[in-house]
C-alpha cells in the first residue's frame, strides 16, 4: 500500500515531463497509474469479502506513538476502487478538455498527487496519519480549484475552500490528540477496541465535536456547504473528481470509520440526523433556483451529502447499507453528469440549462451518458440509483419515530427528479438554438468518461449481486462491526417506497415544468448569498482582514525600538508569571566567597554598561562598550578560560577599530527619545534584567550532574585528536555551526567594508551638482 501511495506521487513529479514529450496522449498514458493501482488493488477484493484485512505498518514516530500504518478492508477498499477508476477516466478526459493548454502538466501533477492523498487517507488506520493526507488533499483541492488563477473568482474559491476544510483539518487533529490521550494509541484499529471506554470517557463530547467539525466542513454540511457550490469555478475535471466522486466524500468516509467508535449514542444520533437532514433540504431548493449545470449539480451533491451524513446517524443495520449502496450510485452518475457539463460548457461555451437545447443532433453518446446518469440521479429504474434510494426510504420505514426524515426524503427526491430532467434532458432534446460556439462531436477522450459512469450505473442496477457480497457487504461489515448479509434487488415487491418513489417521479415532472413559476414566485430566496452562510464567511474574512491591518499598522511601525520593547515585555510577563508559583533556591550564601578583585571587575562592567547607555557621543558609547567586552574577557582568564578570553579580546579588539572607523564618519548622536519614553523603556529592561538574574543564581545553586563534561573528556582525544575540548567542540563537534559563524562574519566583514567605501561628505561641505 505504501509503495501504491509513493508510485502517486512520483507520477505526479513526472507528469510535466510525460505532457512535454507526449501532451496529445498524456493524459492517456498517466491513466495507467490509477489503472494499475486499480488492478492491484481489485486482486484483494476476494480475501476482503472473505472478511480479512490487509495491514502494512512501518516505524515513523515511534518516540510520539505515531506509525505509519495502512489497513485495506472492506470500506476502503469501497473508496479505494472508486479513487482509482474514476481518477482514470478523469484523467484520460483532462487531457482532451485542456488539450493545448501551457499549463496541463502542471495540471496532472495537481491532480495525481490529490488521487494519491485521497487514497493515503482511505488506506490510513493511524490518525495522525490520515490527518497528514486530509490536509494534502485540502492543499492539493487548493491548487487544482485556483488553476485558473488569473481569474480572481478562481482565486477566491480557492481560498475559501482551503480555509473552511483547513479549519475542520485542525479539528479533526484536535480530536485525534484526544483519542490518543484517552485510548493510548493513534492506530484506529487500536480505538476500535477501547471504543466503549472513549465512549463513556468525559473527553467523549469535545472529541465527538471536533471529529464532526472535521467531516462537516470537508462534506459541506449546513452551515458550511456554501464553499462546495463556490469551488464551481475549477476546470469541469476538478468538480467531477473532487466535489462528486472522492473528497467531499472523505466526511462520509471518516463518520463511517468512526461510527463503531464515536456512534450508537443518543449525542451522535442528535447531531447527524438533523444536520445531516438540514443540509439535503437546503441543497435540494438551492438546486431548483440556479440554472448553471454545475451549480445545480454542486448543491444536488450537497444534498445527497447531506442524505448520507443523516442515514448514518440512524442505528439502524439497513442504513448502513443504504449510506454505500447510494454512495457508489451517486459517484457513478454525478461523476458522469459533471463530466457531461463539462463537455456541453467546453463545445458551446455556456452552461445555462434555460439556454441550451438541442445539442442530440450533435452529440448523441453524451447525450445517452446524460441520460442514463440522470434518470440513476431520479432514481428510475432499473438503474443502481433506483435501488440505492429503494434502501433509503426502507430505512426510514424501518424507524417509525422518524416520519419528518422520511417526509424530507421524498422532498428531496421531488427535487433530485427534477434536476435529472434540468441538466440530463434539457440542454440535449428540442430545437437547436444559437449558441456563442457552434457544436460539434466530441473526441472519444471526452465522452469515454460520461459514458463508461453512466453505463456502470445501468449494468450494476441490472445486476446488483455483481457488488452486493463484493463491495457493499463488506464495507457494511467494517461499520457494523460484524458480518452482515446485503440482499439487492430492483424488485421487493409491493412495498411503500415503491409507493413513494413514483409519487416523487410525477411529483418532479410537474416541479420541472412549473420550474419558471417556482422561480418567479420565490424571489426573495433566488439570492440567498445575501442572508446564507457564505456572507457570514465573507463579514468574518473581512474583519479578519481588517484587524490584520490594524494590527500591522500599530505594531510593525517600524521602529526597532518598539519591537525590542514588545519582546521584553512579553518575556517579563511569561516567564515573570511562571516565577511566581516557584519556590527558588538562590545561594545567597555564596556571596561570601567573592573576592575583592571580582567584584572590581564586576563593579567596571557595570559602570561601563551604564556609560554606554547614557553616552552623548558615539566615540564614548564604543569605547564604554569596549570596556564591557574586555571586562568579560578578563572573567574567562580569572575563570581559566584562556582560550575564550584570548578569542574575546580579538573580538572586542577588531569591534572596537572597526566601529570607531565607521562611526567617525556619521553625524554626531541625537536623542529622539523624551525623558519619559526613556524611563518607560528604563523600566522593563531592568525587570528583565533582574528576572534573568534570579534565573542564573537559581540555576548555579542547584547541584546538578554533569554529563556533557565526561562524555567531552573521554572522546576529545581518542575522536578528534585534540585536548583542548573547547576548540574540539567548536571545530569537530560543532563545526557546521562554527562554519556558519564564520559566513556570517564574513558577511558583515563585506558590509564594513562597503560602508568603508562609500563616499560621505565631510560635515559642512557642499555636495557637487
Amino acid at each position: 500500500m505504501l509503495f501504491a501511495l509513493l508510485s502517486g506521487f512520483f507520477a505526479a513529479m513526472l507528469a510535466p515531463l510525460v505532457c512535454r514529450v507526449a501532451a496529445r496522449w498524456s493524459g492517456w498514458l498517466l491513466a495507467l497509474v490509477p489503472v494499475v493501482l486499480l488492478g492491484c488493488f481489485a486482486r484483494s477484493i476476494g480475501r476482503v469479502a472473505a472478511g480479512e484485512s490487509v495491514t502494512e505498518s512501518y516505524l515513523w514516530l515511534p518516540q510520539l506513538g505515531v506509525e505509519l500504518s495502512f489497513r485495506l478492508d472492506g470500506l476502503s477498499l469501497l473508496f479505494v476502487l472508486l479513487i482509482a477508476g474514476i481518477g482514470a477516466l478523469v484523467l484520460i478526459y483532462s487531457g482532451a478538455y485542456l488539450e493545448g493548454r501551457a499549463e496541463l502538466g502542471r495540471f496532472f501533477l495537481y491532480l495525481l498527487a490529490f488521487m494519491a492523498a485521497m487514497l493515503g487517507l482511505v488506506l490510513a488506520d493511524n490518525g495522525i496519519v490520515l490527518f497528514v493526507f486530509w490536509e494534502l488533499t485540502s492543499l492539493t483541492s487548493y491548487f487544482l480549484i485556483g488553476f485558473d488563477h488569473n481569474r480572481m473568482a478562481a482565486r477566491q474559491a480557492a481560498l475559501q475552500a482551503l480555509l473552511v476544510t483547513g479549519f475542520g483539518g485542525l479539528a479533526l487533529l484536535a480530536a485525534f490528540l484526544l483519542m490518543g490521550h484517552v485510548a493510548g494509541s493513534f492506530n484506529i484499529s487500536d480505538l476500535l477496541l477501547k471504543a466503549e471506554s472513549i465512549r463513556s470517557h468525559k473527553l467523549y463530547l469535545p472529541i465527538l465535536v471536533l471529529v464532526l467539525l472535521g467531516a462537516f466542513t470537508k462534506s459541506a454540511q449546513t452551515p458550511f456547504h456554501f464553499w462546495l457550490p463556490n469551488a464551481m469555478e475549477a476546470p469541469a475535471p476538478v468538480s467531477a473528481y473532487l466535489h462528486s466522486a472522492t473528497m467531499v466524500k472523505a466526511g462520509v468516509y471518516l463518520l463511517a470509520r468512526f461510527y463503531p467508535i464515536l456512534g450508537r449514542t443518543f449525542l451522535w444520533e442528535s447531531v447527524l440526523v438533523p444536520v445531516g437532514g438540514l443540509t439535503m433540504l437546503v441543497g435540494a431548493y438551492l438546486a431548483l433556483v440556479h440554472t448553471d449545470m454545475k451549480r445545480i449539480l454542486a448543491y444536488t451533491t450537497v444534498s445527497a451529502l447531506g442524505l448520507m451524513v443523516a442515514m448514518l446517524g440512524i442505528d439502524v443495520s439497513l442504513s448502513t447499507q443504504a449510506v454505500m449502496v447510494f454512495l457508489l450510485a451517486h459517484a457513478l452518475y454525478k461523476g458522469a453528469l459533471f463530466l457531461v457539463a463539462g463537455v456541453v460548457d467546453h463545445e458551446t461555451g455556456i452552461r445555462d440549462v434555460e439556454r441550451v437545447s438541442g445539442l442530440f443532433r450533435v452529440m448523441p453518446i453524451i447525450t445517452l451518458a446524460a441520460v442514463l446518469a440522470s434518470l440513476s440521479s431520479a432514481g428510475v429504474p432499473p438503474h443502481l440509483g433506483f435501488v440505492g434510494k429503494e434502501l433509503i426510504y426502507q430505512t426510514a420505514f424501518a424507524d417509525p419515530v422518524r416520519k419528518l426524515l422520511l417526509t424530507a426524503l421524498f422532498a428531496a427526491n421531488i427535487s433530485y427528479v427534477a434536476v435529472a430532467l434540468m441538466v440530463g434532458f434539457r440542454p440535449f432534446f428540442g430545437r437547436l438554438r444559437e449558441l456563442p460556439t457552434a457544436p460539434h462531436p466530441s473526441p472519444p477522450g471526452l465522452w469515454l468518461g460520461p459514458l463508461t459512469l453512466a453505463g456502470l450505473g445501468l449494468v450494476v442496477g441490472l445486476q446488483p449481486d455483481l457488488v452486493e457480497s463484493w463491495l457493499v457487504a463488506p464495507a457494511t461489515a467494517v461499520v457494523e462491526r460484524q458480518p452482515v448479509e446485503v440482499e439487492l434487488a430492483l424488485w421487493h415487491g409491493f412495498h411503500p417506497s415503491l409507493l413513494l418513489s413514483l409519487f416523487a417521479l410525477l411529483l418532479g415532472i410537474g416541479l420541472f415544468c412549473a420550474r419558471g413559476a417556482f422561480r418567479r414566485h420565490l424571489p426573495r430566496f433566488l439570492q440567498p448569498e445575501k442572508w446564507g452562510p457564505a456572507r457570514c464567511y465573507d463579514l468574518l474574512l473581512q474583519a479578519m482582514l481588517n484587524l490584520a491591518r490594524v494590527l500591522t499598522r500599530s505594531w510593525q511601525s517600524g521602529r526597532l525600538q518598539f519591537y525590542v520593547l514588545t519582546i521584553v515585555i512579553t518575556t517579563v510577563a511569561l516567564v515573570g508569571a511562571s516565577l511566581l508559583d516557584q519556590r527558588l533556591t538562590l545561594g545567597l550564601d555564596r556571596w561570601s566567597d567573592a573576592r575583592l578583585y571580582e567584584i572590581i571587575l564586576a563593579a567596571l562592567i557595570l559602570a561601563a554598561t551604564v556609560s554606554v547607555v547614557t553616552a552623548k557621543s558615539l566615540i564614548n558609547a564604543v569605547v564604554s562598550l569596549g570596556v564591557v567586552g574586555y571586562g568579560v574577557a578578563l572573567m574567562f582568564l580569572l575563570f581559566s578560560a584562556p582560550d575564550l578570553a584570548m578569542t574575546q579580546f580579538a573580538i572586542e579588539s577588531l569591534s572596537v577599530v572597526l566601529l570607531a572607523l565607521v562611526l567617525f564618519r556619521l553625524p554626531e548622536m541625537e536623542r529622539y527619545s523624551k525623558p519619559r519614553e526613556r524611563l518607560r523603556d528604563a523600566l522593563p529592561a531592568l525587570v528583565l534584567g533582574g528576572i534573568m538574574t534570579v534565573l542564573v543564581l537559581a540555576v548555579t545553586a542547584t547541584p546538578r550532574v554533569a554529563r556533557l563534561t565526561p562524555y567531552f573528556a573521554e572522546h576529545t582525544l581518542f575522536e578528534a585528536k585534540g585536548r583542548n575540548v573547547v576548540n574540539v567542540i567548536l571545530v569537530d563537534f560543532r563545526g557546521f555551526d562554527t562554519l556558519g559563524e564564520i559566513t556570517v562574519l564574513a558577511v558583515a566583514a563585506v558590509g564594513v567594508y562597503s560602508l568603508l567605501k562609500l563616499y560621505l561628505p565631510k560635515p559642512g561641505a557642499k555636495e557637487k551638482d
